[in-house]
Parts: C-alpha cells; structure tokens; sequence
C-alpha cells in the first residue's frame, strides 16, 4: 500500500469517528479542505461513496460504516505496534490528548505537567480545558477528568489528586456592611453570585455538617460560569462567591478574601481520569496515568 492511500484511509477514518471535516483536520492537523480531498480521491479510487454530505452534516453510507469496521481494528493494531516501540527509547514517544473542565484544570494539571514532560520529553501532552460536556470519543480525546465516579458502560475510571471542595468567600469590604453567615441559611441575607453551568442553567450551594444538609440557591446581581472571575468580583466587594478552595488559597491567606461558613463545605467526590476500555494503553498514555493518579 502506497503513502497516500494509507494517509487518505487515515483521513477518512477520522472524518468517520468525528463526524466533522473541520475537527478531522483538527486532528490530523490539516485543513478541513485538505481532508475532504483526500476523502474524495480515496471514493474516486475504490469507486464507491463513503459518506454522505450536506452543509450540516456527515454521515456514514453502508459501505463507509464497513470501512470503518475494519479500518478501527487495523489502525490501533499499528498504534500498538509503533507504541511497542517504546521499549528501545528511553522514555514514551507519542501525543496524548486529555479533556479536562476549565474550572478545576489548573489545580489537577498544573502541579502535573512540568515534571510529566521533564521525565518524558518525547511525550506530546494535548489539553483542552472546557466545562462543557465533552463526548471524548467523538471528538478525539484519549481521556477526560471529571467528578465523581459517574461513567457511561465501555469506560474506565481512575481515581486521580487532588481531591477538591467549593468554599464561600467574601471580600473584608463587603462585610464592612453585613454581617459574617455563621449558618447557610444566613445567606438569604446575603448578595451571592449565581453560578452557572456552560448551558446557562444555574447550580445551588450545597452544603453539610453533622448529618445535616443545606441548599442555598443564591440571589445577587451577578451570574457567572467563570471560577476566576467569580474570585474577581469577590474581592472587589461585589457579592459572595462559591468557588474551588484552591482558586482563593491565596486571596484567603493574603487577606484579600475572608473564607466563611468553613466547617459547612465538605470536601467533593474524588476527581476519576476516564477513558475506553478498549482503548489501546499507549506508554505515553500509561505515563499520564501515572503522573495523576493517587497512591
């Protein structure tokens, strides 16, 4: 088989598993009009349509969904086979791509990636940090790091650090002129930011002491989806916010910040990296692993 045809069924396979010109040449990292070529020369020389096209979307024709059958197989086998060898480097070759939502990224990843890289530096490490519901197997990912031990059938969890938790935190201005919440249900009392899902949907305050459970859905004249502008608008005496501890570590110990309600904000459900099971565990990949998840 010659370069091309194999770069052309490359091409196709993953305009077939993303559904998308444009993130197949994401992928490949090529352009959307260079793929789409190498599909149409790949038709043009089997003689068959492979995928049907509108301005919308693609999908597979019948015999587009028996190529690919075969063409999954094949090529992990031969990410398998470079990956085998791995055995005569010195250390892992190769990308990994991770999914991770952008409010809690840099407290998993950044105490990660620099000794990650340093120990393995001919491993490419891809993140693309975003609170949306991320499908990592259609759009390409080898893994994604979410909350709680909540994965769909076919998928592998892994407990990763660290383990997190939401505090409520205030500005020493703004309780110049209302009084310190020592009970969650003082927040009615309070202006808070309103915390929102990528969606637009807004999430309460949750929390729990001895037992006893508590659910604050917050009014203010604020509503946000960002953690560090919420952390922002905190300190400039705007209203309460609920973030991730680690976000005001250092707002809290400077004195910028004044961290409240302590003994009533329990620590989250551990963080899991997840990724398919029958996905082939790459050296680069088992690295990764290694780098993140607890002891």
């Amino acid at each position: 088989m010659r370069a091309t045809e194999l770069s052309e069924l490359a091409a196709f396979a993953a305009v077939a598993r993303h559904k998308s010109f444009r993130k197949a040449g994401e992928e490949r990292a090529v352009t959307a009009s260079a793929i789409s070529h190498a599909v149409q020369n790949l038709e043009a020389r089997i003689g068959l349509r492979l995928l049907n096209r509108t301005t919308r979307s693609v999908s597979l024709t019948e015999a587009g969904e028996l190529l690919k059958s075969h063409l999954d197989p094949a090529f992990m086998e031969i990410t398998s086979a470079l990956d085998a060898l791995n055995q005569y480097r010195d250390t892992p070759f190769g990308k990994v791509r991770i999914n991770v939502p952008n409010s809690i990224a840099p407290f998993v990843l950044g105490r990660v990636i620099g000794p990650l890289l340093t120990k393995n530096p001919n491993l490419e490490l891809e993140v693309v940090a975003t609170d949306r519901l991320v499908d990592i197997v259609e759009e390409g990912f080898d893994a994604g790091i979410r909350l709680g031990y909540r994965v769909t059938d076919g998928m592998v969890a892994v407990k990763i650090r660290p383990r997190l938790r939401l505090v409520v935190v205030g500005s020493p201005s703004y309780f110049e002129h209302r009084p310190i919440p020592t009970e969650p249900s003082d927040l009615a009392n309070h202006l808070c930011i309103r915390n929102l899902f990528p969606s637009g949907a807004q999430y309460p305050w949750e929390f729990e002491k001895d037992g006893q459970s508590y659910v604050h859905s917050p009014v203010g004249p604020l509503s946000l989806d960002d953690h560090e502008l919420m952390m922002q608008a905190a300190v400039a005496g705007v209203a309460l916010a609920y973030v991730w501890q680690n976000r005001v570590d250092q707002q809290v110990a400077d004195g910028t910040l004044v961290q409240v309600l302590d003994d009533w904000c329990q620590p989250e459900d551990f963080l899991y990296l997840y990724y398919p099971s029958r996905r082939h565990m790459s050296a680069g990949f088992r690295a990764v692993i290694d780098a993140m998840k607890t002891d």
